[in-house]
């Protein structure tokens, strides 16, 4: 559909002046803007909303999107997850 999607894309993370190149892995992210995090788990945990808004917080994107492919109903394995960010 002509949009740019970037696959395992890889976050730095800079802790105490100390660069990790990889520390972060995001699975896509389409047009820099929305990023997609694919799970195949029986269900989605706190844990995972905890990554995708770290992974937004990084970025300074405001949407992501957990996709779960092991639910019986793709739908009801979607998740959007907005970041709030302040201007």
């Amino acid at each position: 559909m002509g949009f740019n999607v970037e696959k395992q894309v890889a976050l730095p993370l800079v802790y105490q002046d100390v660069k990790f190149d990889a520390g972060y892995r995001l699975d896509l992210w389409v047009e820099r803007l929305v990023i997609i995090e694919v799970k195949a788990v029986d269900e989605l945990h706190p844990v995972h909303m905890a990554q995708m808004i770290t992974y937004l917080k990084l970025t300074g994107n405001r949407l992501g999107m957990i996709i779960n492919f092991h639910s019986a109903l793709l739908k009801n394995g979607m998740r959007r997850v907005v970041n709030n960010l302040q201007s």
